[in-house]
């Protein structure tokens, strides 16, 4: 699949489908962004008779032979399905598989154009944890692994469990893992400025959604010294008795310091703030926060704290905008992890494989370390090949290539 942009239209100065002025967007937009491109010839009687009959079935017969060969002959192993049913996309919510197409499309072409990897976009019309499971496990012949993305929490992770248990083939919830990926590394390379290491950090995350909650397993899993997790009625403590089966989880595994009561206070003398929540934070629990602390306010198009007031009391102040320093973007990720774990025709991502981008994302800012830039811009040619290389080696020493 390639990824193909439509033409700005010049000829016309309002959009005839909505009655609006000109909007480059809608332009950009119209005939959707990708499509299908053959990478083989047909262009006479011999060529049609190898692409398709009577040549493929010697293909077909040799696969059902022998199932490993449709890596070899088909696009299997280097296709993902981005799959979403539309509930949680981008800052826009439950807006439905039809309306979260635009952003899918985008997403394949971030694969494509970030990764080499070729993706097609699935919006299913359907909730349900078990429908959307079912779903994909009967698409996944087709696909060398399922990008999960925009879906709701707490369904997406119970639909994410289920297919990794049922499927040999990667199966990874960007929303979840992407961002924590990307977060790690520049938290080390942040932790490396300052002089300390991720050991010696105390986190808050404000947000216990599918972001907040991998952020916070990842974290704990890469060795943080201790992190809380926020929602709306505060930090998720044991203590607390109108928690869903995943905050209880989270409850269990993090705030050794025993937190509890308001975003506010637990943000005093704490050295890291990670918003993926939306909201404001007062400026005041910034100013509370320890010396030389960090701050990651990731909610799009608002971050939780404006920069100018970040910078007043932080060392390193992240975002998830690309108009600021330190964009904490997925594409850093997902698309060298899928590139990396189809390389190696891995059956799954393990922690170990998601670890070793997040060290290989860090590396790459080198030398060129600095308070406005622990992380790499998404535009730098080094991300992709150093995130696929070390993610395809830690697949083989976890043991989950296959090749």
């Amino acid at each position: 699949m390639a990824a193909e942009i439509v033409n700005p239209r010049s000829d016309a100065d309002s959009d005839s489908e909505t009655d609006e002025p000109f909007d480059p967007a809608f332009a950009l937009h119209r005939g959707g962004k990708l499509a299908v491109r053959a990478t083989v010839p047909v262009r006479d009687r011999d060529e049609l008779s190898l692409a398709y009959t009577p040549g493929v079935a010697r293909v077909c017969t040799a696969i059902a032979q022998k199932p490993e060969l449709v890596h070899d002959y088909t696009w299997k192993s280097q296709v993902v399905a981005v799959v979403t049913d539309g509930t949680a996309v981008l800052g826009l919510g439950d807006i439905g598989p039809e309306a979260s197409l635009p952003v899918m499309e985008g997403k394949a072409i971030l694969f494509k154009q970030f990764g080499g990897v070729d993706a097609v976009p699935i919006a299913l019309a359907t909730t349900e944890t078990d429908e959307i499971v079912e779903t994909v496990v009967r698409l996944a012949p087709s696909f060398g692994g399922i990008n999960l993305e925009d879906i709701a929490a707490p369904r997406c992770f119970e639909i994410e469990r289920e297919l990794q248990e049922r499927l040999d083939i990667p199966v990874f919830h960007d929303d979840q893992h992407g961002t924590a990926v990307v977060t790690l590394a520049a938290l080390r390379n942040a932790a490396k400025l300052t002089g300390r290491g991720l050991g010696d950090l105390r986190a808050v995350i404000s947000g216990a959604g599918a972001a907040g909650v991998a952020i916070a397993k990842f974290l704990l899993e890469a060795g943080i010294g201790d992190v809380a997790v926020t929602d709306r009625k505060g930090v998720v403590s044991a203590d607390r008795d109108d928690l869903t089966d995943i905050k209880r989880e989270i409850a269990s595994l993090t705030n050794k310091a025993g937190l509890t009561g308001s975003l506010e206070s637990a943000l005093k003398g704490a050295d890291v703030f990670i918003g993926v929540s939306g909201g404001t934070v007062p400026e005041a629990a910034v100013a509370s926060m320890a010396p030389d602390a960090f701050v990651f306010a990731m909610a799009n198009p608002d971050p939780e704290v404006h920069p100018d007031v970040a910078h007043k009391y932080a060392a390193v102040v992240a975002t998830g905008r690309s108009d600021f320093p330190n964009q904490i973007n997925n594409v850093l990720a997902f698309p060298g992890i899928f590139a990396g774990a189809l390389q190696v025709r891995a059956s799954r991502i393990t922690e170990g494989m998601k670890i070793a981008a997040a060290d290989a994302l860090a590396g790459v800012v080198g030398d060129e370390l600095a308070a406005d830039f622990v992380i790499p811009s998404p535009f730098d040619e080094r991300v992709a090949p150093a995130v696929t290389a070390a993610v395809a080696a830690a697949a083989r020493l976890d043991g989950v290539a296959r090749r």
